[in-house]
């Protein structure tokens, strides 16, 4: 089987259990879900969710948050990974998003990594799931998934992300950071994945592999 053809049979089985995915951190506008990444950086997105609803309430609009000082803006995501830093991010944030783009998200991956706490994976997801720009997020799951079913053979977040667009159509870049991202929640998890539940089993390097060994191991 050719790169194209196992990228045409993941994208297909993708396509067919979940035509439209979507992100699981709640959100109303680009400013909140701007917020949410920020935070979700090594941090489920469960947790996120949990602490946001009062973090916005507080703070409605990022005029809100750019007048906030440390002190106001820290008891509402103290049980976030890394709060601190987190808290310094969302008001240098904010503050520049008020002061040099007029409070509103901007559309280019470039300028949205000027802003504190957003690198290219935090960008990525901005533009490709507000703008549904043709930017692929690569995080520790997409990194994982794409690795185990043979779609990459990469060291690091940028080598995937260039091997996975140089397959994936376009106009789906924006749902397979979705796809990959959710396969490997649920389904292809860190420990433990749950190849018996998988629709991919039968292009999948890594059940390939599993399944050599048991049979290694019977032989034994």
């Amino acid at each position: 089987m050719t790169k194209a053809e196992l990228f045409k049979k993941v994208l297909a089985c993708f396509r067919k259990h979940n035509p439209n995915p979507e992100t699981e951190l709640h959100h109303a506008n680009p400013y909140e879900l701007l917020v949410s990444v920020i935070l979700s950086a090594q941090c489920t997105d469960k947790r996120v969710n949990m602490v946001t609803p009062a973090l916005f309430e507080r703070f409605p609009a990022v005029f809100d948050l750019a007048k906030a000082s440390f002190d106001d803006v820290f008891p509402f995501i103290k049980s976030v990974s890394y709060p601190n830093n987190k808290t310094r991010h969302l008001i240098g944030m904010a503050e520049m998003l008020v002061n040099d783009f007029g409070g509103k998200v901007p559309d280019d991956a470039d300028e949205l990594q000027k802003l504190p706490g957003v690198g290219r994976k935090t960008a990525h997801v901005i533009t490709a799931g507000l703008f549904n720009q043709p930017n692929l997020a690569v995080d520790t799951h997409v990194f994982r998934v794409a690795n185990r079913i043979g779609l990459t053979v990469s060291k690091n977040p940028l080598q995937t992300e260039k091997q996975l667009v140089k397959y994936i159509p376009e106009k789906e870049i924006p749902n397979a950071h979705h796809w990959l991202i959710l396969h490997g929640r649920y389904v292809c998890v860190a420990r433990n994945p749950k190849c018996g539940q998988c629709g991919l089993t039968d292009v999948c390097k890594y059940y390939r592999t599993l399944r050599k060994k048991k049979r290694e191991k019977v032989l034994t």
